[in-house]
C-alpha cells in the first residue's frame, strides 16, 4: 500500500466530494478515482458510498478513518521530526461551517485569528447547518463556526463542547439598486404590487429565521415567489441580477463584487433579524493547531459561555 493513499482518502473524507479532493491532492480525478479504488482493494472492503451525492463514507470507511488519520500523522510527525518541519497535524484546523459563513465570514477573518501564528493554516467544508454541525460533532472537524439564535438554538452538549461569540449578522431584505430604481412599489409591499420574493428552500436554516419574522410580524409583507435557494450566496446572486427581494445575513450582501450593488430595503427592525456568529470546540480534541487558535480567538472575543 501507498502511504498516499492514505491522504488522498483522509482528504476526500473531510471534502465528501472527488472532485475538490483531486484539486487539493494536485491530481487529476481519474487518477484519484484510482488511487481510493486501490486502497479499498488493499482493504478489502468499500470505504466511499458513491450511490449519493454528496459522497460519504460507508460504514467501514468510518471505521478505517480512524486509522487513517492516526497513522497518516503518526508518519508526518515523524518526517517532521526529522526534517524540522512543522507537520501538517500540527498546523491544520479543520472548520465546518454554513455556505454563508463559509463565503461571506470566515475569509474575512482568518487573516486576523491567525496573525502572528506560524504555519497555521485551514481547511474550510461549506455545508447547511445540519450537515456542518453533524461533520463536527463526528470529529470531522475540528472548529465549527455557525449562526446562533435563542428561538433556533444549536444543542451540544457544555460538558463536551466550548463555545465562543465571534460577532452578531444582522440578518435584512436586500434588493439590488438597479432593480429599485425600475420598481412602481416599496417595501412592504401591496396587494397590487407584491415584492417578487427570492425564499430559501423549505427546511433550510436561514429560512427558518425569515419565518420566524414573518411569524412574529404584525401585518406580513406582500411577497409572491420568484426563486429559490438553499444557499444564501445563490440568493444574493439572483437580487444582484434584479429579480427581487432575498433576506441575507450582512456578510453574504457585503461580499457582493459590485460595491453598492445591493441595499437593504427597510429600515423597519421588524424585518431584521439578529444572529450570533458561535465558533465552537471539542474540549477533548488534542490538536495542537486547534489550541493555538482557540487561545487566539479568547483573546480576540468574549470569554467562552
Amino acid at each position: 500500500m501507498d502511504t498516499a493513499w492514505l491522504l488522498d482518502f483522509v482528504t476526500l473524507a473531510e471534502v465528501n466530494n472527488f472532485t475538490r479532493a483531486a484539486q487539493i491532492r494536485h491530481s487529476s480525478q481519474a487518477a484519484f478515482s484510482r488511487r481510493i479504488q486501490a486502497l479499498e482493494a488493499w482493504v478489502g472492503a468499500e470505504l466511499i458510498d458513491r450511490s449519493v451525492f454528496p459522497t460519504r463514507l460507508t460504514d467501514e470507511g468510518s471505521r478505517f478513518l480512524e486509522y487513517a488519520l492516526d497513522i497518516s500523522q503518526r508518519v508526518s510527525d515523524l518526517r517532521a521530526d526529522f526534517s524540522g518541519r512543522p507537520s501538517a497535524w500540527l498546523s491544520r484546523i479543520r472548520i465546518a461551517a454554513p455556505h454563508a459563513l463559509a463565503t461571506g465570514f470566515l475569509p474575512r477573518r482568518w487573516q486576523e485569528w491567525v496573525r502572528g501564528l506560524a504555519a497555521l493554516n485551514c481547511v474550510i467544508n461549506p455545508a447547511n447547518v445540519h450537515d456542518a454541525v453533524t461533520t463536527f460533532i463526528s470529529g470531522n472537524a475540528d472548529l465549527l463556526v455557525c449562526f446562533h439564535n435563542p428561538q433556533q438554538p444549536i444543542h451540544l452538549d457544555p460538558e463536551q463542547y466550548q463555545r465562543l461569540t465571534l460577532g452578531v449578522q444582522m440578518l435584512r431584505p436586500y434588493m439590488s439598486t438597479s432593480l429599485h430604481k425600475k420598481v412602481r412599489w416599496s417595501f412592504p409591499g401591496t396587494v397590487e404590487h407584491p415584492i417578487p420574493h427570492l425564499a430559501y428552500s423549505q427546511g433550510a436554516y436561514l429560512g427558518r429565521m425569515v419565518n420566524l419574522m414573518m411569524e412574529r410580524a404584525n401585518k406580513p409583507p406582500y411577497l409572491v415567489p420568484h426563486a429559490e435557494s438553499d444557499m444564501a450566496d445563490v440568493l444574493r446572486e439572483l437580487a444582484l441580477n434584479g429579480h427581487g427581494v432575498a433576506w441575507l445575513p450582512d456578510c453574504v450582501a457585503h461580499s457582493a463584487e459590485r460595491h453598492g450593488a445591493l441595499m437593504c430595503v427597510s429600515s423597519d427592525p421588524a424585518w431584521e433579524l439578529s444572529l450570533a456568529v458561535m465558533a465552537y470546540r471539542d474540549k477533548h480534541n488534542p490538536s495542537p493547531a486547534l489550541q493555538r487558535l482557540w487561545r487566539r480567538l479568547s483573546s480576540l472575543y468574549e470569554v467562552p459561555a
